[in-house]
């Protein structure tokens, strides 16, 4: 194998920068060249493709976003759009792909094999941590550590105020970030998409602190709670409690920008030299992952259907702690 292409795809993540740099490094120390694919998928259909160097990945360990760029592709779910890609990656000669982003990414790449063969290599970078197959993924730790910062300066208003606050961090189908930047803060209450939300429950254990006399409370939503964010679990808040102090906020996309932490960009690094030695054993459809310290390596199949499951003890130490 002499020609590898590399992309990313659907959310940027913090670390990918990182994990684009060791791909890339690492095949040229092996004789390989590689040809970067701007926009994902979109990109490769539409022959936005250039062959990388070494300098191209210069100082950009440190940078957030991603180097490639990244977009979702409508046309790459058809079989017109698969074609045009494919014809793509053979002007080029790539004859494999190393492919950085989350579970779209891993999908798109199953169904392309199929009609192809094109042998691929997945890194999981998605903020989430969403993927069975890795204990972590690329961007996971910046975006929980971007979110207790914020959540920090936010309960020390909320301390001057003696308000209560509703903090909606991302998560439209997975809780982690809500579940460990709540733990890190102290939250009194964390609503995830994995559990069923009971507002009457929630309403109760409000009502408790307040007549214990807590002052501050801080209450961390997952955008995908089914209940409806930050700002409808506020409502509720205030109609039940109209004389607490109630605000609400949305982090947003604070959490996928900025500069990741030494955490994502070691992982980052591990998995893209990773990823490249598994070409070179002929390893295909395959995501590269790290569990209990150790590279693993996950086929796609697997990473789709099955997601990383929610701790109940963490869902329960939350209860004991908020007390």
């Amino acid at each position: 194998m002499r020609k590898i292409g590399l992309l990313t795809s659907g959310g940027d993540s913090p670390g990918m920068n990182a994990a684009i740099r060791a791909v890339v490094r690492t095949a040229l120390y092996y004789d390989m060249e590689v040809y970067g694919i701007r926009h994902g998928y979109q990109g490769m259909i539409e022959g936005d493709i250039f062959q990388m160097k070494t300098t191209d990945v210069a100082n950009i360990i440190q940078r957030g976003g991603t180097i490639l760029k990244t977009a979702r592709s409508d046309a790459f779910k058809t079989d017109e759009g698969r074609k045009a890609a494919y014809d793509q990656l053979q002007k080029h000669g790539i004859e494999a792909l190393v492919l950085i982003g989350g579970d779209g990414t891993f999908r798109g790449a199953v169904e392309f094999f199929k009609q192809y063969t094109i042998p691929a290599v997945g890194l999981p970078g998605t903020i989430d941590k969403d993927l069975s197959g890795s204990d972590f993924t690329i961007g996971f730790d910046t975006a929980v550590n971007t979110a207790v910062e914020a959540i920090d300066k936010i309960r020390d208003t909320a301390e001057a105020h003696d308000r209560l606050f509703v903090i909606e961090v991302m998560g439209r189908d997975a809780g982690y970030i809500a579940l460990n930047s709540g733990i890190a803060c102290g939250a009194e209450d964390i609503l995830i998409p994995e559990i069923m939300t009971d507002i009457e429950d929630v309403l109760c254990r409000i009502d408790s602190d307040e007549r214990r006399s807590k002052s501050v409370h801080i209450l961390v939503v997952a955008e995908g709670d089914e209940f409806g964010g930050a700002a409808e679990v506020a409502k509720r808040i205030i109609e039940r409690f109209p004389k607490i102090d109630t605000r609400y906020a949305v982090l947003g996309h604070i959490q996928r920008g900025g500069s990741p932490t030494y955490a994502d960009r070691v992982l980052a690094s591990r998995l893209g030299y990773a990823a490249v030695l598994a070409l070179r054993e002929n390893k295909t459809q395959v995501m590269t992952g790290i569990v209990n310290g150790d590279i693993t390596y996950t086929p796609f199949q697997q990473v789709i259907k099955t997601n990383a499951g929610i701790s109940t003890d963490m869902i329960e130490m939350i209860r004991v702690l908020s007390v």
